[in-house]
């Protein structure tokens, strides 16, 4: 199927540098913002790259719990496919696509886990049914039909039937600490804005970037 003749041109203000700050994670605050404001569909979503010791990229969309200067926090079990590559290549990519505003914001660094006491504090403030799903998932495992999984299901609402879900201890969260964040914003004939910040140090370096 040839669909090469698909295309729209992207008519939106432009982005020049004085309307960016010179912190890269306060700049992703006021996007973050615009997007959560224009009623995007699950504005936190954000594509995952990973790498693992084969060399194969892998890539899978996760939604963004927390972030600050520290970097931006996901969460997921870790004995899943991403965690195992993640501990074999600690290095990671975001991609958020806002495409209902022509922008899209992609980030490149070093993954570390989290703390186990903000892995608690955010399992804690998940949907019961969510915490006791954490618990049933043996994730990216081969299973042999859902019946097994809603079985497993029932086993863990009746081992919780009382009291607090506890917090797995293979279960929890990662921080992709930002070495490289790019704003990007569609422009009119493929002549796109780009901005690149490049951590140096404790600062930033503000390039633009052809498109």
């Amino acid at each position: 199927m040839d669909i090469g003749d698909m295309r729209r041109d992207f008519e939106s203000e432009g982005l020049d540098r004085e309307h960016l700050d010179d912190d890269p994670v306060i700049q992703f605050e006021i996007w973050f913002e615009d997007a959560r404001k224009a009623g995007l569909l699950e504005p936190n979503a954000m594509s995952l790259a990973t790498t693992g010791s084969d060399g194969l990229p892998d890539l899978r969309t996760v939604l963004l719990k927390y972030f600050d200067d520290r970097g931006f926090v996901f969460y997921t079990n870790y004995g899943s496919r991403k965690a195992r590559e993640i501990d074999e290549n600690p290095q990671a990519a975001l991609l958020f696509p806002w495409i209902g505003l022509n922008r899209q914001l992609r980030i490149q660094g070093a993954v570390e886990k989290v703390s186990k006491a903000e892995s608690l504090r955010y399992f804690s403030s998940r949907p019961r049914g969510s915490q006791i799903g954490a618990w049933v998932s043996e994730q990216s495992q081969v299973i042999t039909s859902r019946g097994l999984l809603e079985q497993k299901i029932n086993e863990m609402k009746q081992k919780f039937s009382s009291g607090e879900v506890p917090l797995p201890d293979f279960w929890g969260g990662y921080r992709v600490v930002p070495e490289r964040i790019e704003f990007w914003q569609g422009r009119p004939s493929r002549l796109h804005d780009r901005f690149e910040y490049i951590r140096e140090g404790n600062a930033w370096t503000i390039h633009r970037l052809q498109p």
